[in-house]
């Protein structure tokens, strides 16, 4: 990789760090441009890939937490947005916000 110019006088007598560019002109400092993320992939239970909007169905009866509520194998769940964490999925069910994990969904 070839070194950058420095912003701040334009030179491009620049030194390498592991985690930031020093101009030793001038020395300014300013941080390596940190990898690319890769976009987040998350998959139903089938292996199919998952986009915020998909409809998605349950796979299987889910209790809710530790009362005697359960959400029953084939409700759908419309227009879902995926998020950081253990539960990838966050909808709204029979008007309920719910966060599912994608391994109990189904693309529709």
């Amino acid at each position: 990789m070839q070194n950058p110019s420095c912003p701040a006088c334009t030179l491009e007598d620049v030194i390498s760090h592991p985690d930031h560019w020093e101009c030793a002109t001038c020395g300014h400092e300013w941080p390596k441009e940190a990898p690319a993320e890769t976009a987040r992939i998350v998959k139903d239970a089938n292996g199919t890939s998952l986009s915020e909007g998909d409809t998605v169905a349950l796979i299987k009866d889910l209790k809710l937490g530790s009362g005697s509520q359960v959400l029953k194998a084939g409700t759908k769940a419309k227009n879902i947005r995926l998020q950081d964490g253990d539960h990838e999925i966050a909808c709204k069910i029979e008007g309920s916000p719910m966060a599912l994990k994608a391994c109990f969904v189904k693309k529709v």
